[in-house]
């Protein structure tokens, strides 16, 4: 499983039908981010509700 399919900016576009990543990042943080700098994605949020539930109880 790609980590971009459990996070919270992972979004469904239907006109295009097709995945995105919806987060807001200026051009230095893309530029990182393609460049392969960092090892995992800084902007990462898990997406899964029943996770955050799991913790509440």
């Amino acid at each position: 499983m790609n980590l971009c399919e459990t996070c919270a900016y992972y979004v469904y576009d239907e006109e295009f039908e097709e995945y995105f990543c919806d987060v807001d990042m200026d051009e230095d943080d893309m530029a990182r981010l393609v460049s392969g700098r960092y090892r995992e994605c800084p902007f990462w949020k898990n997406g899964d509700e029943y996770d955050t539930v799991k913790h509440q109880m």
